[in-house]
């Protein structure tokens, strides 16, 4: 199998794997608020207030955008909730996506050939990883509530996605145009919760590597 089709099942493995966790968390979604935190942010989203420290402006005007959808007050809540399911839904796409990347790139040089057997085992690998992710107990809990873990997560997972497209681009013209990107990412990701400086520093450590190729590449492109 050439790298083309292989592509095309990749992108559709990874969609189907995103409307299978969307369904799910949407048909478990809390109706109302959960306990702790969620009743705030909430309320502080349809408001358009300031919650507490660090506040997570970006996760506000998200959610905000969604609470318009709602026909009646008593509605807000499942809607910033649904907000969290599509956003975890997204997770487990790049989820998927990544562990397929790793995979292929385990087994395969870039873009060659694929056999049957080996679009097998990269395929199902990111089934079974991104499923057991979606149905995991706690990133469960997470998704179905008006938290901002659920977009901390989606960002993380965008991020270090990039990251792996960003490797097997980065001696063309979008590659050079993906850094950019990877860094407008991570300052959303600070606007959702400035905590997570202290977990994503993957991520920055990263953009030390990214900064050092990026003017060999622009050389590149230039001399083009």
């Amino acid at each position: 199998m050439n790298y083309l089709l292989f592509k095309r099942w990749n992108d559709f493995s990874g969609w189907l794997v995103f409307l299978i966790a969307a369904f799910v968390y949407g048909m478990t979604i809390e109706p109302t608020a959960s306990f702790w935190d969620c009743p705030e942010f909430i309320s502080c989203a349809e408001k358009l207030q300031v919650g507490h420290p660090p506040g997570a402006p970006f996760y506000m005007l998200v959610g905000n955008l969604f609470t318009q959808f709602a026909s009646d007050p008593s509605q807000v809540s499942r809607t910033v909730n649904f907000l969290n399911a599509l956003l975890s839904a997204g997770c487990i796409l790049f989820l998927f996506w990544s562990i397929t990347r790793l995979v292929r790139s385990l087994l395969k040089e870039e873009k060659e050939n694929l056999s049957v057997t080996d679009v097998i085992i990269i395929l199902g690998s990111g089934l079974v990883g991104a499923l057991a992710y979606t149905f995991s107990d706690t990133f469960w809990f997470s998704a179905v509530e008006g938290e901002v873990y659920a977009f901390s997560s989606f960002l993380t997972a965008l991020v270090f996605w990039m990251i792996l497209r960003w490797q097997d681009e980065s001696d063309t013209l979008s590659g050079y145009h993906i850094f950019p990107a990877h860094s407008w990412y991570l300052s959303f990701q600070k606007t959702i919760n400035q905590y997570s400086f202290m977990v994503h520093t993957y991520a920055y450590r990263r953009l030390y590597h990214l900064c050092s190729d990026i003017d060999s590449c622009q050389c590149q492109y230039t001399a083009q």
